[in-house]
C-alpha cells in the first residue's frame, strides 16, 4: 500500500516542531522524518534515528533523512522503502517555505510506493494576526492547505479562543473552501488525522526507538481524540454513490480509508480507497472480492449522519456502473 507523504509547513514559530515530535510519540509509529533545514529544527533526538544507511536494520519508531536542496525525490526513494514498513512520511518544511510548492513537489513525485497525504499548515493562534495575516488580502499559503492546525491556543485567554479560531477560519475560508482547521495547544494533534499506524508490535520483540530512550510523562500523548466512523458491506456497491462520498464528504471527515468491492462486469473489483481533505486516491485491490470496509475520520463528527452517509454509499449495486460513473473512477485509478 502507497505511503502519505505528508507536507508539514507554517510560519517560523507556529509549532511545526512541537507537532512533530507530538506525533512522533505515537505508541509503534513508524514515521519517516525528511527534514530540509536542520538548523532550525529540534526535534527530540530520541525520537529520530539519524540519517538512512541501512533502511532494513531500523527495527521501529522513528527515522530521519535530511536531504540537500533538490533532492526530495532521493529522500522520498529512500524512505519508501518496503523493508521500513513506514505508516507515513512527513515532510518537515522550513518556516520560510512555500507550502503550494512543496505540495506540488510532492504530488508530482513520479517516487513509486509513495502518495500525497496533504499539507499539514500550523500557525500561532497567539501572533499570527501580527506575523502572517496582517494584509487586507488573505495570504496565499492558505490555499494549499488540507488541514490547518490553530496552535498555542493556550496562549491565548479563554475568552478569547473561539472567536479566535472562528476568525481564522475565516480568513482560511477566503482562499480556501475546503481546508480543514483544527484548533490545538502545544502541538497536539490527534495522529488519527494524519495517518493509521499498521506496525503494532515490532518484530523480534525489539523495543522501538522510543521505548529505549524516551522517559515521557504519562499525559504526554493526551489530545483531543478524532472520531472514526466505520461501516461494511458484503455485496458490490454502487460505484456513482461511493464517488458521491469520496468527492464530497460529511461535515467535519477530514480522512476516509478503507477497501471498497465496486461493480465490475459481473464481478467485484477491490479499490482501496485514500481520501485526504479534497484529493481522493484510489487503487487496485489485490484481489477482486465483494466484501467493503469504509473509515471515515475526523474531529466532532455527527457520528449517525456520517454514519447513514457511508450505509448509503455502500448500499448494493443494483447493476454495472453508468459509463459516466465508470470513467470518473478510472479517471481516479489514473491518479488524474
Amino acid at each position: 500500500m502507497a505511503i502519505p507523504v505528508i507536507a508539514l509547513t507554517g510560519y517560523l514559530g507556529a509549532g511545526k516542531t512541537t507537532l512533530l515530535n507530538h506525533v512522533l510519540r505515537t505508541p509503534r509509529a513508524r514515521v519517516g522524518v525528511v527534514i530540509n533545514d536542520f538548523g532550525e529544527i529540534n526535534v527530540d533526538a530520541g525520537l529520530i534515528s539519524g540519517q538512512i544507511d541501512e533502511p532494513a536494520s531500523i527495527a521501529g519508531g522513528c527515522i530521519c533523512c535530511l536531504p540537500e536542496d533538490g533532492q526530495l525525490d532521493a529522500a522520498l526513494a529512500r524512505l519508501a522503502d518496503p523493508r521500513l514498513r513506514l505508516d507515513a512520511i512527513i515532510v518537515e518544511a522550513s518556516g520560510l517555505a512555500d507550502p503550494a510548492a512543496l505540495a506540488r513537489i510532492i504530488g508530482f513525485s513520479e517516487i513509486g510506493g509513495v502518495r500525497d497525504g496533504g499539507v499539514v499548515d500550523v500557525i500561532d493562534a497567539a501572533r499570527h494576526f501580527e506575523t502572517v495575516d496582517c494584509g487586507g488580502v488573505a495570504p496565499a499559503r492558505y490555499g494549499a492547505a488540507t488541514l490547518v492546525v490553530v496552535n498555542k491556543l493556550d496562549q491565548v485567554p479563554q475568552p478569547e479562543r473561539a472567536a479566535t479560531l472562528h476568525r481564522i477560519e475565516d480568513r482560511v475560508r477566503e482562499r480556501n473552501s475546503r481546508a480543514y482547521v483544527v484548533g490545538v495547544s502545544e502541538g497536539r494533534i490527534d495522529p488519527a488525522l494524519l495517518y493509521d499506524v499498521a506496525a503494532a508490535v515490532d518484530e523480534g520483540g525489539q523495543l522501538s526507538f522510543r521505548d529505549a530512550f524516551v522517559d515521557e510523562p504519562s499525559d504526554v500523548h493526551h489530545h483531543v481524540h478524532a472520531d472514526a466512523v466505520t461501516v461494511t458491506a458484503q455485496t458490490p456497491v454502487d460505484t456513482e454513490r461511493l464517488l458521491e462520498l469520496l468527492e464530497a464528504p460529511p461535515p467535519g471527515v477530514y480522512r476516509i480509508k478503507g477497501q471498497v468491492a465496486v461493480r465490475h462486469r459481473s464481478a467485484g473489483r477491490t479499490v482501496v480507497v485514500n481520501v485526504v481533505g479534497p484529493s481522493v486516491h484510489l487503487a487496485r485491490g489485490a484481489a477482486s472480492g465483494t466484501r467493503s470496509d469504509l473509515v471515515a475520520i475526523g474531529m466532532h463528527l455527527d457520528v449517525e449522519a456520517v454514519r447513514t452517509r457511508l450505509h448509503e454509499a455502500l448500499r448494493p449495486a443494483d447493476g454495472p456502473p453508468s459509463t459516466m460513473a465508470a470513467r470518473r473512477l478510472q479517471r481516479h485509478l489514473s491518479g488524474g
